[in-house]
């Protein structure tokens, strides 16, 4: 049985985009974001992140101090009663001093190795899946891994929505931000399971 999936990009959509923060005392979650988590987990959604942190490969923060930041960020959802499953990440950065970083992978969104990553570590339907993102990269790597992109206005949004219209790229929606954007794939899954469009 496949499961679907909600991909979500980390800063600019779940918390304030301060940068490259090497300690979970500079991220800021947007307190809506524990709600939103929570009513995809409702919804039967498996929630995953998938986040370039090319800080990493620039130097800027160390592969250690990610993961805890990230499993940090994991037991604060869950004492708000919403589950992240996972959280994927590219580290690199192709001019990296550290020859671990610097590469030219296909992990870095746009590019689709992670979402297939995660698709075949939770066995994931990915047409049925959803990537909800504040950058150009965000929308661009949902229509790569062949899910339903969604824009958020939070973050670089607002400039990503000019840049997508330019490219001539539509995201399926462009919410306010991630709670909103939530709202609206529930009800269109609601409409899906009674037949409309």
């Amino acid at each position: 049985m496949t499961h679907r999936a909600v991909f979500l990009d980390r800063d600019g959509t779940i918390n304030r985009d301060v940068g490259y923060p090497n300690s979970y005392h500079q991220i800021e979650i947007y307190s809506y974001s524990f709600e939103a988590v929570r009513e995809l987990n409702q919804l039967g959604f498996k929630v995953i992140v998938i986040t370039n942190q090319s800080g990493i490969g620039r130097g800027f923060i160390k592969e250690k101090e990610l993961l805890a930041i990230h499993q940090r960020m994991h037991h604060d959802f869950l004492a708000h009663q919403a589950r992240i499953e996972a959280f994927y990440y590219c580290p690199h950065y192709r001019f990296s001093a550290d020859p671990r970083y610097r590469q030219d992978c296909s992990c870095r969104k746009p590019l689709p190795g992670l979402g297939f990553r995660a698709a075949h570590d939770w066995n994931l339907d990915l047409s049925r899946s959803y990537m909800i993102g504040d950058k150009v990269e965000d929308i661009e790597f949902g229509f790569n891994i062949g899910a339903t992109p969604i824009l958020v206005l939070t973050g670089y949004g607002e400039k990503s929505r000019s840049t997508l219209q330019h490219k001539g790229l539509r995201p399926a929606y462009i919410a306010r931000d991630l709670l909103e954007a939530v709202t609206w794939i529930k009800k269109r899954e609601q409409n899906s399971l009674l037949g409309h469009k």
